[in-house]
C-alpha cells in the first residue's frame, strides 16, 4: 500500500490566535494549514451572541457542520432550522446558508470536502 508522503499526522490545540480570521460576524479558526490539506479543510467557527453570518455557498465543496456549543438558527436555502449543541448538518455543493446565534455564542466544527478557503470556492451573497 502506497502512502502519500505529503499527508502527515496533525495534532494541535484550538485557540492559536495566528490561525484565527474574522469574517464579519464569523470568527474562523483554520485547524489545517494549506500545505496540510489532503482533500479537506477543517475550521472551528464561532458566532458571537445575537449575531448573523452572511449568506454563502460553495460551488464545489460539500460542507459538514457539527454544533459544538450554543443555540441558534441555520437558514439553509431559505429554510430555518433550530440548532443546538450536538446537531449535525450536511450541505451539498450549492446550498446557500447563513447562521444566527441566540443569547450566547454559537460554535461549530466545519469541514469542507474538497477543501475550500475564503477566496477559494467560497461565495457570499449581498
Amino acid at each position: 500500500m502506497e502512502i502519500n508522503s505529503r499527508i502527515r499526522l496533525v495534532h494541535r490545540r484550538s485557540g492559536d490566535a495566528s490561525r484565527i480570521e474574522n469574517l464579519g460576524s464569523y470568527v474562523l479558526e483554520s485547524l489545517l494549514d494549506p500545505e496540510e490539506e489532503a482533500g479537506a479543510t477543517v475550521y472551528r467557527v464561532s458566532l458571537g451572541p445575537h449575531q448573523c453570518s452572511r449568506e454563502s455557498y460553495h460551488r464545489i465543496a460539500e460542507e459538514f457542520y457539527y454544533v459544538l456549543a450554543g443555540q441558534g438558527t441555520g437558514v439553509i436555502d431559505g429554510r430555518e432550522l433550530a440548532l443546538s449543541a450536538g446537531d449535525f448538518l450536511r450541505l451539498p455543493p450549492g446550498t446557500r446558508h447563513a447562521f444566527l446565534s441566540g443569547d450566547g455564542p454559537l460554535e461549530f466544527l466545519n469541514i469542507h470536502v474538497p477543501g475550500c478557503r475564503p477566496g477559494r470556492d467560497t461565495y457570499f451573497d449581498g
